[in-house]
């Protein structure tokens, strides 16, 4: 099941706060918003993995999503949001840090703009507030640019790695 096919299914978002936006991820894909951890950071290549978090006695990627959601990185956050994905045809967590302040709302998913980036698997039209719900899958697998350079791509530019 998609991540849009999911959230169509029972009309049900977590919404999260990053800078000055709100997100939506379906409910069906989050298991729990995790206190704070300690985030084990150690060398690696894979991107937007800034390091991982024990959770029930499983390892959890923790993926830094604001570079491209916010356009730059915002301060540390406290909790993570944790939520699964399809690696291989299997299911796997992965967390995105995020200040506590999440909330759970029914609401019916509209059809993303056609300009929308790939990782935006619908909106949410919330009072006069449209939200974007994210696909975690394809999120999580935008590229970004690399420490030091302009920044993140574009929302036009950023895409699935190869």
């Amino acid at each position: 099941m998609t991540t849009s096919a999911a959230a169509i299914e029972n009309n049900s978002f977590v919404l999260l706060q990053l800078g000055k936006r709100r997100f939506g991820l379906p409910a069906a894909i989050v298991t729990e918003l995790a206190p704070p951890v300690k985030l084990h950071v150690f060398p690696h290549e894979t991107p937007m993995v800034v390091g991982v978090i024990m959770r029930r006695g499983r390892i959890i990627p923790v993926y830094d999503v604001t570079p491209v959601l916010a356009g730059k990185k915002l301060p540390d956050r406290r909790f993570y949001l944790v939520a699964s994905r399809k690696i291989d045809g299997q299911d796997e967590l992965g967390a995105i840090p995020v200040d506590g302040e999440c909330e759970l709302v029914n609401a019916e998913l509209f059809p993303s703009p056609e300009d929308s980036p790939k990782y935006v698997a619908g909106v949410l039209s919330i009072g006069e507030e449209t939200i974007e719900v994210l696909d975690f899958e394809k999120l999580v697998s935008t590229r970004v640019a690399a420490p030091g350079t302009a920044g993140a791509l574009s929302q036009s530019e950023a895409g699935p790695i190869a």
